[in-house]
């Protein structure tokens, strides 16, 4: 997708607006399935939280990926996007015991993180295939916010209550069917992935009738230049090896299965603004555009870069920028960035905006949602409407006209 189709889409569907790559989305998924070809039994779940919409869902169903949600209103929306329950995995984090029950009559894949759920979903459902989700203490991540593996996280079983674990396990005879570990995002070094690879096997170890291992995902994609990224063709070989070797030790062919979300969409992503003012103060130019952190919060919330384009004016001089949104706060996207000359009106394009961006959107300031588009083979598809006035007071209820005070 080139920058004039992106000013086409603007000029079409206005500004702000999220634009999504078909294509991209499909050569990441075909890379990831390429770099463990040597795996006889694979599956992709899609971490449906780095973009939830339904037309997404379609597209990666039709890859034939399956869906990783963390809430039940995630699993209705993959089952109404026309998933298989068998091919939804659910993990969920601190949500009650009657929420988990509900998905489980959905017939989802169940994963359950916490030794007081477990005991007590054991007891009451004994015959129910659970997955386990283990913390291996190992901190992996681009971010403090994004790392969920290491000792002091809220995610997992500590992989030092393990005796423990299996004891639940024995007590309740329970039915366990996967170990599942997620080490956080923005994975840099893939010896550290190996190295928690390898606590999951031993703790694989201690359960006779798995059918798959579960290593979540957080491979990282590149945000600017020559930006380092997760080397997957590496972790592939590497541990395509390390696993068909335990599945040998194993006595069984078990299945392994990924999590990736930002690695499938992040870079299919742009989202689309208008400069509505440069003011020039006595240090900095700022560009302020029609948008801000009600509809891209990761730049404010993780401190992430996101490359920004000028795609009305691509071939002028360079000046430094600092990019700031319409909100009432410090609503800034870059300070001091180096982008071809900006004018009132330009159209600016930030990259990666396919992940977590979009799906952390709110309505702060009484500001509607952006429209979402999915440029699929030459054209632009609109998959979620702009929002409207009617949209904001669809679900609050007015004082009765006669009430006094």
């Amino acid at each position: 997708m080139q920058s004039k189709d992106l000013l086409h889409l603007a000029e079409q569907f206005g500004s702000p607006l999220y634009v999504y790559d078909a294509d991209k989305i499909k050569s990441q998924y075909n890379r990831l399935t390429k770099a463990f070809s040597k795996v006889e039994k694979l599956r992709i779940n899609y971490a449906m939280k780095a973009l939830s919409n339904v037309a997404i869902l379609q597209l990666l169903k039709e890859m034939g990926s399956g869906l990783d949600t963390v809430s039940i209103q995630e699993v209705q929306l993959g089952l109404h996007a026309g998933y298989d329950p068998e091919k939804i995995f659910y993990t969920p984090n601190g949500v009650s015991l009657e929420e988990i029950e509900e998905v489980n009559a959905m017939g989802v894949q169940i994963n359950i993180d916490n030794l007081s759920i477990l005991e007590q979903f054991g007891a009451k459902h004994p015959n129910v295939p659970v997955c386990i989700r283990i913390n291996p203490h190992v901190m992996a991540g681009g971010n403090t916010n994004i790392s969920v593996g290491h000792i002091d996280s809220k995610f997992g079983i500590s992989i030092h209550q393990l005796p423990h674990l299996v004891r639940i396990v024995e007590n309740t005879k329970m039915n366990i069917v996967g170990i599942h570990m997620h080490t956080g995002s923005d994975i840099l070094d893939i010896e550290v992935f190996l190295y928690a690879a390898e606590i999951l096997f031993d703790a694989a170890k201690n359960f006779k009738n798995l059918e798959f291992l579960d290593f979540g995902s957080g491979f990282k994609v590149p945000y600017k230049k020559d930006d380092i990224e997760t080397d997957i063709e590496e972790l592939g070989k590497k541990l395509s090896k390390r696993f068909n070797a335990f599945c040998t030790e194993y006595g069984k062919e078990l299945t392994l299965i990924f999590e990736p979300g930002k690695f499938l969409v992040s870079e299919a992503g742009s989202f689309l603004v208008k400069v509505n003012v440069i003011k020039q103060t006595t240090s900095t130019v700022f560009a302020g555009v029609d948008s801000g952190f009600n509809h891209l919060i990761r730049p404010m919330l993780y401190g992430s870069q996101h490359h920004i384009d000028n795609i009305s004016n691509p071939k002028g001089k360079e000046r430094f920028y600092s990019i700031v949104g319409y909100i009432c706060e410090t609503d800034t996207f870059a300070n001091n960035r180096r982008i071809p000359e900006i004018k009132e009106g330009d159209i600016l394009s930030f990259r990666n905006a396919g992940a977590y961006c979009y799906s952390m959107a709110s309505n702060y300031n009484s500001r509607y949602k952006p429209a979402e588009v999915l440029w699929m083979n030459g054209q632009g598809h609109l998959i979620r409407a702009h929002e409207t006035f009617e949209d904001l007071l669809k679900n609050q209820i007015p004082l009765p006209v006669a009430t006094t005070v």
